[in-house]
């Protein structure tokens, strides 16, 4: 069981998975019309270019942008919940090997101990992030099965994951929900809003140029017919 859902199933997960998010980004590229929205993306790359880099910057940096200053709570939990997210896919020993085997991709692991706090740190921020969806009205209009869907796929390899390493007496049948449970996360994510792993920085890239291009940028440079 184990050789296979490490094997097979992780090389067909892992190829949806970036086929599908590389299938996103082109379809988001495709469906940005100048005429409708205003903005000539293909146009002054001396302007968007930086726009763009700029608005992906920001956003990735706590406090760099007014949106993370004026919900201080929401950020540090955002933050928290995506140290751990990004981190222990990439780094943790287990997944470097699969990496390395099958993909021929060789990444720095994270010592035992910093993988076990990132993953603790990603389920707390998690857990309040749900938290604070069940206590804000306003959020909770916006909820929807689906958003529900998103930090349930999140919380299960993390918090399958550690009751691999604690639960001794039930290593493999925890590994085996975390493997599978990590795989059924790379197969739906194209699919659901977990797409934002690639488009995030779309849609920050895009209002950049936006900025950079159209709504004041131009006055660094020649006005634009709008």
């Amino acid at each position: 069981m184990l050789d296979f859902i490490t094997g097979p199933l992780f090389i067909i997960s892992l190829a949806v998975f970036v086929i599908g998010l590389l299938a996103r980004a082109v379809m988001y590229v495709r469906g940005l019309d100048a005429r409708l929205e205003r903005v000539a993306y293909s146009y002054h790359t001396d302007r968007s270019i930086p726009g763009a880099l700029v608005s992906i910057f920001k956003w990735l940096v706590p406090g760099g942008t007014s949106g993370w200053r004026a919900q201080p709570v929401a950020a540090v939990l955002f933050f928290i919940l995506h140290f751990g997210a990004v981190l222990i896919p990439l780094f943790l020993l287990g997944h470097t090997v699969l990496l390395e085997t099958y993909v021929g991709i060789s990444l720095p692991s994270l010592p035992g101990g910093v993988a076990d706090v990132l993953a603790i740190m990603a389920l707390s921020g998690l857990v309040l992030l749900a938290l604070r969806r069940l206590s804000s009205p306003a959020l909770r209009q916006l909820n929807s099965g689906q958003d529900w869907l998103i930090l349930l796929l999140t919380f299960l390899p993390f918090a399958t994951g550690l009751m691999a390493r604690f639960d001794g007496g039930a290593y493999q049948t925890w590994m085996i929900a975390h493997v599978l449970s990590g795989e059924l996360f790379l197969l739906l994510a194209p699919f659901t809003k977990l797409s934002h792993i690639v488009l995030f920085f779309m849609s920050r890239a895009q209002i950049g140029m936006d900025f950079a291009i159209k709504r004041g940028g131009a006055t660094r440079g020649g006005a634009f017919p709008w």
